[in-house]
């Protein structure tokens, strides 16, 4: 007869988690080591309840963790996962309705980053005896909508405990797509508040640890024997490297290939860190925010190699970055999804790791040619001068942003995590920062959510303590944001956060003018009488006195001539505290980076009275002609 506890669907599910394990290789770890939640009437009777019952009953199993906004539990649990090469991550429950819709946008940043979170968003009653109840949507044309349906189009994974016995083979499908490679990233069980109280027969199995063996697939011997082939005849090819590299921690298999064939690399936002900055092949960031060298390589490859890249527009410069007509693309990717894009012919179904393995030992006898290899050095050479120029400080009052990244790197450590997600700085840090250490590039740049950046900070220094968080982030991201500062003073979390005040969009702002519309509401002024925010003065607000508020040291740094020097000296005092510190200093955003030569589709109006429009929508015109359909 099945051993069984009686138990509600909320206790039950809360220790099914406890008892996940991933096991990569020699490496096992707990796939949930710990869940978020904020409470309210959804949640507080069921997996509230439970998540308090276990505490008392096996304390440490699952811990609990607060947090201030229900998007920033899911940010906190991504930023964990990738620092954890998606190996583990964290559970986040939420009441209904509002609770539940915070999440959405966290669902859509996961599940584009193909990154693990488990969302837990409750859901109106089951058996609808009360409705409508409070925080329910009401549609007369499907009663049966409600908000969590919302998480269908967002997640991997989607299903609704309807009745108690469901719970069970919606748990295990959950960690199924949790744990699969090709498959993870924002997998969502709705959980109705009267069913999470329920009561059930729990077969004691399911409770007990359970394994999930990360697959690590082989290339087939065809496609293999077809890839090595195209890169045998190559004479300028190209590695484009991905997140996939770092998830698959093939970083030292890369290197080893590179370094036997003298391929260079460029890299996608996901893949900062596949490759030291120093490595002889690494030519920093492609694409739209890559840098002058990896884009001018790019531009003549004649065999691309996408290691673990999704191929965004920014990393094809919306597909201009490679300009020889005959581009042949090999595509190695975990995902048949992304391994075929751009109607390759050479995809390579298989893990990074193991691809790069196979690759090596096929191509052993390969190298490039002498004079590409002297091109490569000298290119890498010349684009290290300009970043040292950009980071050269210009005694300005107000520093532009090269200058405070170079600052900020110039006193972090080899590893040092950096975090950014949304506006200019990305595009700046994929050219400019020097990364030394394999997961020390943390931009969250498929999604790039404003807002990501402290929660996703702490998520970081969750899954790595002996590191430090550096979180740099404009005015515009951090207030959509800021009040996870709490969570951290709350819980002793150190991070240290870079807040650059530019008084308004910078990084639309500079976009505003490429298009013709002249940094229209991008700056954050008074409305003035002719119901416009361009001529008004700059707003009184004092980012610097809100972080204090929640508890937080802050530095401020003051405009001068020795606003660089002073910027150093306060990174290196926040890296000396035990506690989360931040350092606010302002900027020039007029002042731009380096051109890394790369370029964004960003449609321009066909027609306008406005001249600037006019002339932007020429230059447009000039930049789409170069556009191809990247078949190769």
């Amino acid at each position: 007869m099945t051993e069984t506890r009686r138990m509600t669907v909320g206790q039950a599910l809360v220790e099914f988690l406890a008892n996940q394990w991933t096991v990569d290789g020699d490496v096992r770890e707990r796939t949930i080591p710990g869940i978020f939640g904020i409470f309210g009437h959804g949640n507080v009777a069921g997996v509230g309840q439970a998540i308090k019952q276990l505490h008392v009953e096996q304390p440490g199993l699952l811990p609990y963790y607060q947090a201030r906004n229900e998007q920033a539990m899911v940010h906190q649990a991504v930023g964990f996962a990738r620092m954890h090469r998606r190996r583990a991550t964290f559970a986040a429950t939420a009441s209904v309705g509002p609770g539940a819709a915070n999440m959405l946008t966290a669902a859509a940043l996961a599940t584009t980053n193909r990154l693990p979170a488990l969302l837990l968003p409750s859901d109106t009653f089951a058996t609808r005896t009360t409705d409508p109840v409070l925080q329910q949507i009401e549609l007369p044309h499907d009663t049966s909508l409600q908000v969590t349906d919302a998480f269908r189009p967002l997640s991997r994974y989607f299903d609704r405990v309807e009745r108690p016995e469901q719970l069970f083979s919606i748990a295990l499908a959950a960690m199924r797509v949790l744990t699969d490679p090709a498959e993870t990233g924002a997998v969502t069980i709705a959980l109705p508040e009267d069913v999470q109280a329920e009561q059930l027969d729990v077969p004691v199995a399911f409770l007990q640890p359970r394994e999930w063996h990360i697959r690590r697939p082989l290339p087939e011997r065809g496609p293999l024997a077809r890839a090595v082939a195209a890169i045998r005849s190559a004479s300028r090819p190209v590695i484009v490297a991905g997140g996939g590299v770092l998830y698959s921690d093939a970083a030292a298999e890369l290197a080893a290939f590179v370094e036997a064939t003298g391929i260079p690399v460029g890299t996608s936002q996901a893949g900062g860190g596949a490759l030291v900055w120093d490595h002889p092949q690494y030519l920093g960031g492609i694409g739209a925010t890559g840098t002058a060298a990896a884009n001018a390589v790019a531009a003549q490859a004649d065999v691309v190699i996408g290691i673990g890249t999704r191929y965004s527009d920014f990393t094809t410069a919306s597909r201009t970055a490679f300009q020889d007509p005959d581009v042949t693309f090999v595509n190695v990717n975990v995902a048949a999804f992304d391994a075929y894009k751009h109607g390759s012919q050479l995809p390579l179904v298989a893990d990074a790791r193991e691809a790069l393995v196979a690759l090596q030992a096929e191509l052993a006898s390969y190298s490039v040619e002498a004079g590409y290899a002297a091109e490569i050095a000298t290119r890498k050479r010349d684009w290290d001068a300009v970043v040292d120029a950009a980071f050269a400080p210009s005694g300005n009052a107000l520093p532009g942003q090269a200058e405070i990244i170079g600052a900020v790197q110039s006193v972090s450590d080899p590893r040092d995590v950096v975090i950014q997600a949304a506006g200019s700085l990305p595009g700046d840090l994929h050219k400019l920062w020097r990364v030394r250490d394999e997961l020390g590039y943390h931009v969250e740049y498929a999604f790039s959510c404003m807002g990501y950046e402290i929660a996703g900070g702490i998520g970081v220094r969750r899954a790595a303590p002996d590191r430090d968080a550096i979180v740099m982030v404009g005015d515009g991201s951090y207030l959509m944001l800021h009040t996870e500062l709490v969570t951290a003073v709350a819980e002793g979390i150190k991070i240290i956060v870079v807040l650059i005040q530019n008084h308004g969009y910078a990084s639309i702002g500079h976009l505003s003018e490429t298009v013709g519309s002249e940094r229209y509401g991008t700056r954050y002024r008074y409305l003035d009488e002719t119901q416009s925010f361009e001529n008004g003065e700059p707003l009184p607000v004092d980012l610097a006195a809100n972080a204090r508020s929640y508890g937080v040291d802050v530095i401020e740094v003051q405009p001068g001539p020795d606003a660089i020097q002073d910027l150093r000296d306060a990174v290196r005092q926040a890296k000396a505290n035990d506690h989360t510190t931040l350092v606010h200093i302002n900027s020039d955003p007029l002042v731009y980076a380096p051109d890394g030569n790369g370029w964004w589709d960003v449609p321009v109006a066909q027609t306008s009275t406005l001249p600037s429009t006019q002339q932007a929508r020429a230059a447009y015109e000039q930049q789409v002609a170069a556009q191809r359909p990247l078949l190769g």
